[in-house]
């Protein structure tokens, strides 16, 4: 009996290694850190969804997910902050295929199969992760209480009250990560022992401030070209950072990101976002931009250009909230050119949208090819310009640092190379039904000339 409760609890356990590792290599490693988060026996949290593959957890859906949790889990929240920690640090030292006793998270494995619902999110934003402590005491309205590993015997818990321990915890890359990993568990279970100890209920969350492997992402640009290159060739030119603009409270609300922002006028064109996605140091002005929960305006103003002593470029949208999908959009409702006392408003709430989670971009955003921008009405000003917006991305809501959210494309699942693929495939079957129809039809002959028999004689003449 105990060799058949010993083999159970090894399958168990490597099938729920197994489940973990399977979870977690489905998500991105760029400038990510996992998340875990567990109750004490007995407590359990919410249902709460798994975050779609390859999706990043930003700081707005932390805190959505940690009011959900709280509002059932225990209030005694134990927060194992370590300076780095990555996915690949479970694949490498999470004793896989079996090996229990080669893995260095024995600990937090226990603690993961006692609870009844826990919450595992591979892929926090580096920003939010280096936040959490500031979210959990935003949470629990209380200051958070650092403490020593060295001194846990002395610590008295308080079971009437809420309380937030943090405990920091040491990572080193390189070939001592294993042994630090493993004393880190070590540190894990001390603490979570001291809670049994004092029958004291709790919440915990183990988590990494930085990830400790960042996988740089290098797209390959159109017009760039991968092979041998002379020592002396400068580096390519890293990508800008986009605008930014911050709310009263001086916190990041808008971000804009194009390759080019072409404005045509009566023949006449300019990049307006030359100067601006340039890398200059000289701050875009912004005056007159506005954001708040339900409305985003990013205003971008410019002096003496097309022949105008002024222009405004104006992004207004929305967050909406839509019955059928059951969930916040943000919506484009209008870009507008303001000049020299003049209005040119382009409707764009058809193309341009996006979850409100999400932010929008668009390879191609025009105002005449497969428009996305469309004149207001046949007479407004609108009609005199043309607008073209190459790698164009825009976030208004839900913005967490300077980086953007997923984003949502508005390239169609339809694209022409599809249909030209779809439509030649329908033709190659047309052709291969057509030919094996033909072949059926083809009939072998049912009477034969008898060799033995009489010749046949037919007299040429009377």
């Amino acid at each position: 009996m105990t060799e058949v409760g010993v083999r159970r609890s090894s399958l168990s356990t490597m099938a729920f290694t197994s489940v973990l590792l399977f979870i977690f290599s489905i998500y991105s490693c760029y400038a990510q850190v996992p998340l875990l988060m567990w109750t004490s026996d007995g407590y359990n949290m919410p249902h709460l969804a798994q975050p779609a593959a390859g999706q990043a957890i930003s700081g707005g859906q932390l805190v959505s997910y940690l009011k959900s949790a709280l509002s059932t889990a225990p209030h005694n929240v134990l927060l194992f902050l370590q300076d780095k920690l990555s996915i690949d640090d479970f694949t490498m030292y999470g004793g896989v295929f079996g090996n229990k006793q080669d893995s260095v998270f024995l600990n937090v494995e226990s603690a993961l199969q006692t609870s009844s619902s826990p919450l595992m999110l591979p892929a926090l934003d580096w920003s939010t992760a280096d936040s959490v402590l500031e979210l959990f005491q935003g949470e629990l309205g209380i200051p958070a209480v650092h403490i020593n590993p060295s001194t846990l015997k002395e610590i008295k818990l308080n079971t009437t009250q809420p309380s937030l321990l943090a405990v920091h915890l040491p990572y080193t890359a390189g070939a001592q990560s294993k042994e630090l990993l493993l004393k880190n568990d070590e540190i894990i279970g001390k603490v979570l022992d001291l809670f049994k100890s004092q029958d004291v209920p709790y919440t915990a969350v183990y988590t990494g401030l930085k990830p400790s492997r960042v996988i740089e992402d290098t797209p390959v640009m159109a017009g760039s070209f991968v092979g041998r290159s002379l020592l002396q060739a400068p580096p390519s030119p890293s990508v800008k950072p986009p605008v930014v603009f911050n709310n009263t409270a001086g916190q990041p609300c808008i971000l804009l990101w194009a390759d080019t922002l072409l404005a045509s006028f009566l023949g006449k064109e300019i990049d307006l976002g030359k100067d601006i996605f340039n890398g200059s140091t000289a701050p875009p002005d912004l005056t007159g931009s506005v954001c708040n929960d339900t409305l985003s305006r990013l205003v971008l103003n410019y002096q003496n250009v097309l022949d105008f002593q002024s222009l405004q470029l104006i992004f207004s949208m929305r967050k909406i909230f839509f019955p059928v999908s059951a969930r916040n959009w943000t919506v484009m409702e209008q870009v507008v050119l303001e000049y020299d006392g003049q209005r040119a408003i382009f409707n764009a709430s058809r193309g341009i949208y996006a979850p409100a989670e999400y932010s929008f971009h668009c390879q191609i955003v025009s105002s005449f090819q497969s428009p996305l921008l469309v004149p207001r009405n046949a007479t407004d000003n609108a009609t005199q310009w043309k607008l073209t917006f190459t790698d164009f991305q825009i976030q208004g809501f839900n913005v967490t640092g300077e980086m953007f959210s997923y984003a949502s494309d508005c390239a169609g699942f339809f694209t022409p190379g599809i249909w030209m693929g779809l439509l030649t495939s329908l033709l190659m079957v047309l052709i291969l039904t057509y030919g094996l129809h033909m072949i059926m039809q083809i009939h072998t002959m049912d009477r034969f000339d008898d060799p033995k028999g009489p010749a046949i004689s037919v007299p040429l003449s009377e």
